[in-house]
């Protein structure tokens, strides 16, 4: 159905209060100052956000400017995903502001109305999680609720083999997770760590770290693929994020394949090579030798203390992710590529369909404008 040229009276007879809540979550707005700029009182902006009133006509034209969507996006009738927190795993939850939150889960049901819209066209990898089934946590899978054994076996049904897990963002594509990576433009990547969503397609989105770090970012994919796996209910308590990381670290270097391979005392050198063969950071190494009871405490602070004066040096400077292909989602640009050869769809037809601005969806596929920018050369007379 075509929402293009929506009125406004249209838009009041059809208005969706929880588009209006969706709106002004993306723009990390609170009531009143959504009051203030539309000039009507916080209350009222509850009351049509409850749908126990709705904005009249003359208003709605200004409430989607000052909200930067389109008129036609409080229209009711089109598919979503509404999320709450107990469905969203936050990395840094206690951390992280409530308006960020709530704009991390609006962006997170934005992605599953386009992942939802692709897959009307497109055939995506079916989603391939132990007690995944279709969304719905399914109760005939017995996986193990200890980390270290689930990502052992999720290792097995992966078929890893117990070495090395290269292109592990792929890899988590291939088995039907939406994975994405905001851009660093984007002011929630900023502020809220890395979180995931059991949707009915599990997301993962992996906000670019401050380091820039590729192993920083394949650990941060494995602790939500952790989450993902391990708790359908997000509690955002610490024993959560403890278990993820276990979960992360089994994952990536499997103790029985790891702890041979391990110097017997702290030796940086080693931890470099073996970093570069494993794809996990020299400090999580550390962290694994302590653990794992190759080294004390004390050895492994020294450890941390010998690594941060050895930053920047050759053989410990951040690798950039982007250097990196098999670090870096594509699904949904693939996924858009295809539909766009098969079945004509445009940036342009999706931004109508999903009622969103054009650059809205450039932005989470992450596909740039490519139009050719026509330039007028002015010739000497």
């Amino acid at each position: 159905m075509s929402h293009h040229g929506a009125t406004p009276r249209a838009v009041y007879d059809a208005f969706d209060p929880t588009r209006l809540t969706q709106a002004r979550r993306l723009a990390a707005m609170t009531k009143k100052e959504v009051a203030e700029l539309i000039g009507v009182t916080p209350a009222a902006v509850g009351q049509y956000e409850t749908g126990v009133a709705r904005p009249r006509p003359d208003l709605l034209p200004r409430l989607a400017e000052v909200l930067d969507v389109p008129l036609s996006f409080f229209l009711a009738g089109r598919p979503t995903n509404r999320l709450d927190a107990s469905m969203a795993h936050f990395r840094a939850l206690r951390s992280t502001p409530k308006a960020q939150r709530e704009r991390a889960l609006a962006i997170t049901e934005q992605i599953w109305e386009l992942t939802y819209a692709l897959e009307k066209r497109i055939q995506l990898p079916a989603v391939d999680l132990p007690g995944f089934s279709s969304g719905e946590v399914d109760p005939g899978v017995d996986l193990p609720v200890d980390p270290v054994e689930a990502a052992g076996e999720l290792r097995r049904r992966w078929k890893l083999g117990d070495g090395p897990v290269t292109h592990l963002v792929r890899r988590m594509e291939a088995h039907g997770i939406v994975v994405i990576l905001p851009s660093d433009a984007d002011v929630t990547a900023k502020t809220v760590d890395a979180f995931s969503s059991r949707c009915t397609r599990p997301i993962a989105i992996l906000t670019p770290n401050r380091a820039n770090d590729v192993y920083r970012h394949r650990f941060t994919a494995a602790h939500e693929l952790g989450h993902l796996v391990l708790h359908a209910d997000a509690t955002g308590d610490s024993k959560q994020e403890r278990e993820a990381d276990a979960f992360a670290a089994e994952f990536l270097t499997p103790a029985a394949s790891i702890t041979p391979l391990l110097p017997p005392r702290l030796d940086l050198t080693r931890l470099s090579e073996l970093s570069r063969i494993w794809g996990v950071s020299v400090k999580s190494l550390i962290y694994r030798c302590r653990e794992l009871g190759r080294i004390s405490d004390a050895t492994a602070s020294r450890g941390y203390q010998r690594l941060h004066a050895l930053d920047g040096q050759p053989g410990f400077t951040p690798e950039p992710v982007m250097g990196f292909t098999g670090e870096q989602p594509s699904l949904l640009a693939q996924a858009y590529e295809l539909a766009e050869r098969e079945k004509g769809v445009t940036i342009r037809s999706l931004a109508q369909e999903l009622a969103w601005h054009p650059s809205r969806v450039r932005e989470i596929l992450n596909v740039p404008n490519s139009r050719p920018v026509l330039r007028i050369v002015q010739t000497q007379q």
